[in-house]
């Protein structure tokens, strides 16, 4: 097998937590935060891949709002001011405890690392700039260049094009089990970041790993080569 010479990251759920918008609001809500977070992805996820297959893409801010409008009606909790306060909450939503250090030992051992997500530019550069980590990452790419969703190719193919390197030199990580598995097809190496233990998905290209949280990832990827 080809060396890998680069990671490309899914940023929400893999990089960044996407309960954190209402936990850090979880005094007030009470036991309502976490359904809402709950509904709050999978709607997110939903409206993507909706708009998707309609062919009416909107940029990934948008989709965030609607998906916490419906999240918010569907457990009780419609507010505008409340509203106001999550999104804000979202755009610079925490980073996993250990993805900094990761991405240190990453660069270390040569490797060039990107994001590769759904999420709007203005959304990503906010939430990098919030971890501290936009000075370990060569690259920043957003759905926005294609105008469609994962798991189109198109968007896999991003990274591919700015690295300039065949998708099997590189490892893609990521916490969505249908992403691993999207991002398998199009020619990654995978790893799958099963960070809530769920069963692996019913669906072709299984990810060549699977780890629980990014700890172990330089490691794994090294034994990937």
């Amino acid at each position: 097998m080809a060396r890998i010479e680069a990671c490309v990251f899914d940023a929400y759920g893999t990089l960044f937590d996407v309960q954190a918008a209402a936990r850090h609001l979880a005094a007030r809500l009470g036991d309502r935060w976490q359904p809402l977070a709950e509904v709050w992805r999978a709607k997110q996820l939903q409206y993507t891949w909706l708009r998707a297959l309609m062919g009416r893409y909107v940029d990934f801010w948008q989709v965030t709002g609607e998906a916490l409008d419906h999240a918010l009606d569907a457990v009780g909790l419609a507010d505008a001011g409340l509203r106001e306060e999550l999104m804000g909450l979202y755009a610079r939503l925490d980073a996993y405890p250990e993805v900094p250090q990761v991405l240190e030992a990453l660069r270390a051992r040569g490797l060039r690392l990107a994001i590769l997500s759904n999420g709007a530019p203005e959304m990503l550069a906010s939430a990098v700039e919030a971890a501290g980590v936009g000075g370990l990452l060569d690259a920043v790419l957003s759905v926005d260049e294609v105008g469609t969703y994962k798991p189109h190719p198109s968007v896999y193919r991003l990274a591919v094009d700015r690295f300039g390197l065949p998708a099997e030199r590189m490892g893609f990580v990521s916490s969505n089990g249908w992403d691993a598995h999207a991002a398998k097809a199009f020619g990654y190496r995978v790893v799958w970041c099963n960070r809530h233990g769920l069963p692996r998905e019913r669906i072709p290209q299984a990810p060549d790993a699977e780890v629980r949280d990014l700890t172990a990832l330089p490691d794994v990827l090294e034994g990937l080569a």
